[in-house]
């Protein structure tokens, strides 16, 4: 993890009881399938979805399975679980973008769940020629590791102080990735500090706000909406996420 950009408190207990929620919302999720699958089909590009701490492949399965279902080539990360950075970890991780966009040649979009998010960032920074765009999903990048209430987790599964520096692996954790990115938070996240996971908006960067825990970000179905919306963007044609009419209800605006 990188040095801290922002001191921030990490979410209270009762977020953190809060996060509950997860369960009923993948059975929301479940329910809104045949919503969701009126989002606009994909153009057969590669997507890898990195899962967060602790977690694996199995955790980010129902994303996976939908954006499959709207015409993406996806795959996960094939590393087990999310130990943090582990001797040889970052080298697969390259190695993966290098070989989805050697298969496919095409760019390859990255979105990562919380720390995946994190290297899903770095991962586009190291290789802006392979990426294509990045979504995050409640990734605390902007803020001490400290602002999140996983950092002893971190520090236990990883064997690496949470604050120690990983300067080869993309530099700076807060500054933009070179591709266009989008940075999906929550206000009511019970386990990183929403402010931390939010990007500074730009030509082609942006937050999109959502109701909803932490836990169950990956298979929420507003954040699924949101993940499926940026994807089938047409290359190298960014533009914000829009947020008129009905969507207005279900995504707040970040800035306010």
């Amino acid at each position: 993890m990188s040095a801290a950009t922002m001191t921030l408190q990490p979410p209270s207990r009762t977020l953190m009881f809060l996060e509950a929620r997860a369960i009923g919302e993948l059975g929301a999720f479940i329910g809104s399938l045949p919503l969701l699958s009126m989002t606009a089909k994909g153009d057969g590009h590669p997507v890898i979805v990195l899962p967060g701490l602790v977690t694996s492949d199995t955790s980010t399965g129902p994303l996976r399975s939908f954006l499959e279902s709207r015409g993406y080539a996806v795959s996960g990360w094939g590393l087990g679980r999310n130990f943090g950075l582990r001797a040889g970890i970052q080298q697969a991780m390259v190695d993966l973008v290098e070989r989805e966009n050697d298969i496919h040649g095409r760019k390859v979009s990255l979105v990562g769940w919380s720390l995946g998010g994190l290297y899903a960032r770095q991962l586009a920074k190291m290789l802006p020629k392979r990426v294509r765009s990045v979504i995050t999903l409640g990734s605390p990048f902007a803020g001490s590791p400290r602002s999140t209430n996983a950092w002893r987790v971190y520090e236990a599964v990883s064997g690496k102080r949470s604050d120690h520096e990983e300067p080869s692996f993309g530099g700076n954790m807060a500054r933009t990735p070179p591709v266009p990115t989008t940075a999906i938070f929550s206000r009511t996240d019970g386990v990183c500090a929403w402010q931390s996971c939010m990007e500074k908006p730009g030509k082609r960067a942006e937050n999109i706000e959502v109701f909803g825990s932490h836990c169950g970000m990956g298979h929420h179905p507003a954040v699924v909406y949101a993940v499926a919306d940026r994807l089938a963007q047409p290359e190298g044609k960014w533009k914000p996420f829009e947020r008129s009419g009905w969507r207005s209800v279900v995504f707040p605006d970040p800035a306010r």
